[in-house]
C-alpha cells in the first residue's frame, strides 16, 4: 500500500492509548514504580512483561529501562487505557524510585569519565601532519561550536499496532501477525525490533507519511513502534502510541552537538602544507549510530580544500541527555561549517578574498581530501564563480571589507559599533554524499521490484517509503514506458516471516541523503528499460527486480575501516555539491542581523523536475539558516527547560529571506543528492557575512545575540 496519511488519524474499535512514565534522573539504577490502583480496561506494563529482548536492533537502546537509568526521560514502563487524558491523570500519580548516580552532560565531562563513555573513535592520518607542522613557517588554529537542532517534522513519533490472524496457522504455529503504522525512513529496522522485542514474531510494516522528516525518523519510530506493539501483543486490542509535540521536543533525537578544533600549517610562501582536526561530538545516551555520525563528521572537518598532510583524531561521547542522532547530512554538516569558517579565517588573516583564496585550493580532480576517489569530478570553480556572479559578491566584499578596515582605523566614540549601514557577505562550499558510509544489515544494498499490470498500471515495491522519491520514480515511468504518474503505485509495506526472504518488499535501509531520488531513481530507470523489453513480446504483467550494492574501494575501506561483522565493502559517493553566498545587514533598531539574500550555486547532476528541486532546497536553505542563528534549543542539567519549548520559534512564509538557486550543468548524467547541500555551506556563509560586518570572528552556531568568545577581540589569530 502506498504510504500515507498520519498516524493521528488512525482510529480503530476497541483501541487503546499508550503512555510512557520516564525517568526522573539522568543516571543511575531504577528501584521501583509505585502506581495507583488502575480502573478497568488500564494496563501497566514494564521490562519484565517483555517476551523477547529488550532492546533496539543494532544498538543498545532498552525499550524500556529495567534496571539502569541513562537520561531523564528514559522510558520506564507503559500505561494502557481506553482514554489518554485520563491515562495523563494516572501518569502524574505515578512515582519512579530511583537511586541516582553522578551523570556526565558534555564531552569534556565524558572525557574525564574513562572508556565508558566513548561510543566510538576514529583516528586518520595522510602523509605526515606532524613532520609539515614541526616545519611550518605559520599556523593558524581555532575552536568551533555546533548546537542541537530539532527536527520539528509534521507529525511527532507515533505508531499504531494491532495483530491479525495468521493467514496460513501451520506456518507460525498459530501466532498473530502484529501489524504496525507508523512514520517511518526504516521500515527495516523497525520490523527487526518489533521482532526482536516480541520474541521473533511475524510482522508487517506499513508506513505513514513522513516527508520531511530531516532524518529525524531514521531510529526513533522503531521504539515508539515497539512500545505500541508490546502493548498490542499483550492486551489483544488496537494500541496507538503518538508523543504529544512536547514529549517528543524533549526526548526525541536531535542533530548532535559537536566540538571542533581545526589547524591549519603554511609554508614559507603561503602555501597550505598541513591540516590537523581534532573533533568530539555529544551521541547522548547510547550512542546510537555513531560510527557513522563520528566518519560523516571526520569528512566535513577534513573538507574539500587540498593539504598535502592531513590528521583527524575524533571520539563520539555517550553522556547522559537523551539519544542524540542524525539531521540532514547524518553529521557531515557539523565538520563542514568548522572548515569551512577556518578557511574563511585563514584568508580574513590575509586580506584575500575568501573566494579567491577557495579557488587556490581545491582538490585534484576526481578525489575528496584526503584523497579519497569519488565518482564524478566536482566543478568547484564553475561552482563559485556562479555563485559570485548570481550575489554580485566581488564586488560586495570588496565595499563591504574596505568599511570595515576603515572602522576598524577609526573606531567609534563609544563603546558600541555604528548600526547604519553596516553589512557583511560570507562564501562557503559544501557537498553531500548518497548514502551512510556504513552498511547496515542489509551489506549497504538496496533494490526495487517493477510490475506492469494488465490495466497499465505500473508498481514499484522499496523498502524506502516516502513521497519525495515519487516524482523522480513517476518521470522515469512515464518517460520509458509512458506510464502516467497517477497510475503508478509505491508499496512499502514490509511484509516477513523471521528468517524468510521479503515477498514483497526489497531490503534497503534507511531513506536519507537523497538515496531515493539518485540510488534508487537508477534502479527504476534500469528496471523500467527491462520491462521495455519486453512488454511486446510477453503478456502482461512483466515483473523486473534490479538490485545494487556499495563496491569495494581500498582507499574508502582503509580510511574508514567497517565495524566487525559488516560486509566488507565501503561507503560510495557522487557527491551533489555547492557554493553559497549569503548577505546581511545589520537591523539599526533592533541590532539584530538581518538576511538581504542568499545565492545558491547546485551540481545535482541529473535533475528530476528542477521546480520541485528549487523548492526543496530553498526550504533546507530556511532550515539551515535556523540552525545557525535562530533556533535555540538546548540541555540543561540533561533536560530541555520549560521556556525552551514554550519560545522554539522557525521562521514563518512571511519571514523568508530572498533566495536564488542556480543549477551548474556538469557532463554527468546520474542524478545526485541535493537536499542536505545547504546544511553544508550555509551556515558557515552566514556566519562569515555576520563576522565581517561586525568585524568579529564569529565561530559557533546558534548564533547569539552580540554574541564573541569570552576572550573577546579577534580570534584565530596566526601562531
Amino acid at each position: 500500500m502506498d504510504a500515507q496519511g498520519f498516524v493521528s488519524d488512525i482510529y480503530l474499535p476497541r483501541m487503546l492509548h499508550a503512555l510512557v512514565v520516564r525517568s526522573p534522573v539522568a543516571r543511575g539504577r531504577l528501584v521501583s514504580i509505585e502506581c495507583p490502583q488502575l480502573p478497568e480496561d488500564h494496563v501497566l506494563l514494564t521490562a519484565e512483561d517483555i517476551p523477547g529482548e529488550n532492546g533496539l536492533a543494532d544498538s543498545r537502546v532498552p525499550v524500556l529501562a529495567g534496571g539502569e537509568l541513562s537520561y531523564i526521560g528514559e522510558p520506564v514502563a507503559l500505561l494502557l487505557g481506553p482514554d489518554r487524558d485520563g491515562l495523563e491523570k494516572i501518569a502524574r500519580d505515578c512515582k519512579v524510585v530511583a537511586e541516582e548516580d553522578e551523570p556526565v552532560f558534555s564531552t569534556a565531562d565524558a572525557a574525564g569519565a574513562g572508556a565508558r563513555t566513548v561510543a566510538a573513535r576514529r583516528e586518520i592520518r595522510v602523509g605526515d601532519p606532524e613532520a609539515a607542522f614541526a616545519g611550518a613557517a605559520s599556523t593558524v588554529k581555532s575552536d568551533y561550536e555546533t548546537g542541537i537542532q530539532e527536527h520539528w517534522y509534521p507529525e511527532p513519533c507515533g505508531a499504531v499496532a494491532w495483530t491479525e490472524p495468521e493467514a496460513d496457522p501451520e506456518r507460525a504455529e498459530g501466532q498473530p501477525r502484529l501489524v504496525v503504522r507508523t512514520a517511518t525512513q526504516w521500515p527495516f529496522h523497525v520490523r527487526r525490533s518489533v521482532a526482536r522485542v516480541l520474541g521473533d514474531a511475524a510482522v508487517r510494516v506499513e508506513p505513514c507519511a513522513v516527508d520531511p522528516s530531516l532524518d529525524g525518523k531514521l531510529w526513533y519510530p522503531s521504539l515508539v513502534s515497539c512500545h505500541a506493539a508490546l502493548g498490542a501483543l499483550i492486551t489483544g486490542r488496537p494500541v496507538r502510541m503518538v508523543l504529544s509535540r512536547k514529549e517528543d521536543f524533549c526526548f526525541s533525537p536531535k542533530r548532535f552537538g559537536a566540538s571542533i578544533s581545526v589547524s591549519s600549517a603554511f609554508d614559507e610562501k603561503g602555501e597550505l602544507v598541513g591540516t590537523m582536526v581534532e573533533a568530539s561530538a555529544n551521541m547522548g545516551a547510547y550512542g546510537v549510530g555513531a560510527a557513522e555520525a563520528l566518519d560523516q563528521l571526520c569528512l566535513g572537518c577534513l573538507g574539500i580544500h587540498s593539504a598535502r598532510n592531513a590528521g583527524f583524531t575524533g571520539t563520539a561521547y555517550m553522556t547522559n541527555i537523551p539519544p542524540q542522532g542524525h539531521f540532514a547530512g547524518l553529521g557531515l554538516a557539523q565538520g563542514s561549517f568548522a572548515m569551512e569558517r577556518h578557511v574563511s579565517l585563514v584568508a580574513d588573516g590575509r586580506r584575500q578574498d575568501p573566494a579567491e583564496w577557495r579557488r587556490e585550493n581545491f582538490p585534484k580532480a576526481g578525489t575528496l581530501s584526503p584523497g579519497l576517489p569519488i565518482a564524478d569530478a566536482i566543478p568547484w570553480e564553475r561552482l563559485v564563480d556562479a555563485a559570485r556572479d548570481m550575489s554580485d559578491y566581488s564586488r560586495k566584499w570588496a565595499s563591504y571589507e574596505l568599511l570595515r578596515r576603515k572602522r576598524g582605523e577609526q573606531p567609534p566614540q563609544d563603546d558600541s559599533p555604528r548600526a547604519e549601514g553596516l553589512r557583511g557577505i560570507g562564501i562557503a562550499l559544501g557537498y553531500q554524499g548518497n548514502g551512510p558510509l556504513h552498511p547496515g544489515p542489509d551489506g549497504g544494498g538496496y533494490g526495487v521490484e517493477l510490475t506492469l499490470e494488465k490495466d497499465g498500471s505500473l508498481e514499484i515495491k522499496t523498502g524506502m517509503p516516502g513521497a519525495s522519491g515519487r516524482t523522480a520514480w513517476s518521470d522515469i515511468a512515464l518517460g520509458i514506458l509512458g506510464v502516467e504518474a497517477g497510475n503508478v503505485r509505491v508499496n512499502g509495506e514490509i511484509d516477513e516471516e523471521p528468517g524468510d526472504p521479503a515477498p514483497g518488499a526489497l531490503e534497503s535501509g534507511p531513506a536519507t541523503m537523497s538515496r531515493k531520488t539518485t540510488a534508487l531513481a537508477e534502479l527504476v530507470e534500469r528496471a523500467c528499460l527491462a520491462i521495455q523489453a519486453l512488454r511486446f513480446r510477453d503478456p502482461l504483467p512483466i515483473s523486473a527486480r534490479e538490485t545494487a550494492a556499495p563496491l569495494e574501494d581500498p582507499e574508502w575501506t582503509g580510511r574508514f575501516p567497517l565495524p566487525q561483522g559488516s560486509p566488507d565493502r565501503a561507503g560510495f559517493l557522487r557527491p551533489g555539491s555547492a557554493a553559497a553566498v549569503v548577505e546581511v545587514e545589520l537591523d539599526p533598531v533592533e541590532y539584530l542581523p538581518k538576511i538581504r539574500g542568499v545565492w545558491l550555486a547546485v551540481d545535482g547532476g541529473r535533475v528530476f523536475q528542477e521546480d520541485r528541486a528549487r523548492r526543496s532546497l530553498k526550504l533546507s536553505v530556511v532550515q539551515a539558516l535556523g540552525w545557525a542563528c535562530r533556533e535555540q534549543p538546548a540541555y540543561v542539567s540533561g533536560r530541555v527547560p520549560e521556556d525552551c519549548f514554550d519560545g522554539f520559534d522557525i521562521a514563518g512564509a512571511s519571514e523568508i529571506p530572498p533566495v536564488e538557486i542556480g543549477f551548474v550543468r556538469d557532463s554527468s548524467e546520474k542524478p545526485k543528492g541535493i537536499g542536505d547541500l545547504p546544511f553544508a555551506c550555509v551556515p558557515a556563509a552566514y556566519l562569515q557575512a555576520v563576522s565581517q560586518m561586525m568585524d568579529r570572528h564569529f565561530r559557533s552556531i546558534p548564533l547569539k545575540t552580540l554574541y564573541a568568545d569570552a576572550a573577546g577581540g579577534k580570534e584565530g589569530d596566526a601562531q
